[in-house]
């Protein structure tokens, strides 16, 4: 018996794919001479269906399970030229089997920026970076249209051609969207979910189905993106005023609470009021383009005072508050006071901004 007598008779009795590369699309089942034995067992595992074909014309799929091959549960196979013998003698077949599960964490992006027009910024270049997920979901139209003949077909070998289609459409698909710049990041679920709807069409005439689409990045330009953080920072300074309000009150309510904690509470308070007089001072010297300002500076004031009033700390009251504190009797000349530019308590008759609270008219003269 000649060697190619001997291999004929060696025939395989199990038909099988085992599958440990991670990216295989379909695998073409391998032997000799493409001849498969009568009773041979086809055993399909889940995640996979065979598909039979006999020179190129689809005879069978088999999806997840184990199989007899015999004329009775191949009905197709039995009407075919060429399998003249009933299964009685080997048949010839090609068998491609096809992985049903889901190729994940496959890229796509942009070739080249997006013009997107925005009522803000204009006319705005923009890039798009993702992942997307596919299966295959007809394994007939996908070994026919895509794998042809083709022992070993990858997600790597149609990758490229998905990515273009992916990267393409989503030119059409962000400004058709409607959305503003400055939301695109936050908008990335809609993006993905209005580029799948775009594409699945391309996607099904492939034999794939495209189950998600995810954009993870939107790339602006340099430009764009400096103006942004410009306009958030000017945001911050509109609200400066009420910061550090706050900040102030926060460090009374502090001193109040602890008596020992005066010093610190006045640095606190002597910041919040440096921080509100230069924000006040930046926003006066804004200019016309004439030259002149657009709003007169602050009327000199002698600022606010804390007042120690049977032994708690009031304040801080401005000038108009203190000189019903003295008309009321509840203030004199050595009543202790503080301010931002002390450094301890001092009484009031020190201070030059108050002398004029306890200045006593001479009396009326008498008429004679």
């Amino acid at each position: 018996m000649g060697l190619i007598d001997k291999m004929k008779g060696e025939l395989l009795d199990i038909i099988q794919w085992l599958d440990d590369s991670g990216d295989t699309l379909v695998k073409r089942f391998e032997r000799y001479n493409n001849e498969i034995k009568h009773h041979a067992s086809l055993i399909v595992r889940e995640g996979q269906v065979a598909v039979f074909l006999n020179e190129g014309i689809l005879a069978d799929v088999f999806k997840p399970g184990t199989y007899t091959l015999e004329t009775a549960n191949l009905p197709v196979l039995a009407t075919l030229q060429g399998w003249k013998y009933g299964f009685e003698s080997p048949f010839k077949a090609e068998i491609y089997f096809c992985s049903t599960r889901q190729f994940t964490n496959l890229k796509w992006g942009t070739f080249g920026p997006c013009t997107m027009r925005d009522p803000e910024f204009g006319a705005v270049r923009v890039t798009a970076f993702g992942l997307y997920s596919i299966k295959i979901k007809d394994p007939v139209l996908f070994i026919r249209e895509i794998v042809g003949t083709d022992g070993t077909f990858t997600a790597g070998s149609i990758e490229d051609n998905l990515r273009g289609k992916i990267g393409t459409r989503i030119k059409e698909v962000m400004p058709e969207a409607g959305i503003m710049i400055l939301d695109l990041e936050s908008k990335v679920i809609q993006l993905g979910e209005a580029l799948k709807d775009k594409i699945v069409p391309a996607f099904v005439k492939l034999g794939l189905d495209l189950i998600e689409v995810l954009v993870q990045d939107i790339g602006l330009p340099e430009e764009v993106e400096k103006a942004i953080d410009k306009a958030g920072a000017m945001r911050i300074i509109g609200n400066m005023q009420s910061y550090t309000s706050y900040e102030t009150a926060s460090a009374i309510r502090d001193a109040a609470n602890n008596p020992g904690g005066l010093a610190a509470a006045g640095a606190g308070v002597g910041l919040g009021l440096s921080m509100a007089g230069q924000v006040a001072s930046s926003l006066a010297g804004i200019t016309t383009q004439t030259g002149v300002t657009s709003t007169p500076p602050p009327l000199p004031s002698p600022g606010l005072f804390y007042v120690a009033i049977d032994g708690q700390q009031s304040g801080p009251h401005t000038f108009a508050v203190l000189q019903q504190l003295v008309e009321s009797g509840r203030m004199t000349g050595e009543t202790l006071v503080w301010k931002q530019s002390l450094i301890n308590w001092e009484e009031a008759i020190r201070q030059d901004d108050l002398k004029v609270l306890f200045e006593i008219p001479p009396p009326l003269p008498s008429r004679l």
